[in-house]
């Protein structure tokens, strides 16, 4: 009867352990800013750990004084980029932001800095926070 209960128990622990957070950020990549530009981009794997659906409505950072959720596509034979009011990951599912799709473009930079913080937010409830090291954009030459 022990051995039972002893194994009940260890099940049940079992089946209780978090499988990690909601949301997870991976492969993040924070550009510089061009000289004499006052934006920036980044570029990242979100995974949805979970079976809900994961709404991102916005992301901030002290670093910059604004961050919007941008994807470009090519219209008619002309890359456009577009603002999205969100950004939806489905459960279980991973969204990668991308040069020429999805991204985040980083504008007004409010200092120099060499990292940066992003804050994900769903409304109002914070649900991810991002630190990256800001790097060359590898398709600007002049900052090598």
């Amino acid at each position: 009867m022990r051995l039972c209960l002893l194994f009940l128990i260890l099940l049940g622990a079992a089946c209780n352990t978090e499988s990690g957070p909601p949301l997870v950020a991976t492969d993040v990549v924070v550009t510089r800013p061009m000289p004499g530009m006052g934006m920036s981009a980044a570029y990242m794997s979100l995974t949805n750990n979970s079976d809900q659906t994961v709404s991102i409505s916005r992301v901030t950072s002290a670093q910059f004084e604004s961050v919007e959720l941008h994807e470009s596509k090519v219209e008619d034979g002309v890359a456009r980029m577009r603002p999205l009011s969100k950004l939806e990951i489905a459960g279980g599912a991973t969204v990668t932001l991308r040069p020429g799709g999805k991204h985040l473009m980083l504008m007004r930079p409010t200092g120099p800095a060499d990292d940066v913080a992003l804050q994900f937010y769903n409304d109002d409830a914070l649900i991810l926070t991002v630190d990256a090291v800001i790097q060359p954009d590898p398709r600007n030459r002049s900052t090598d």
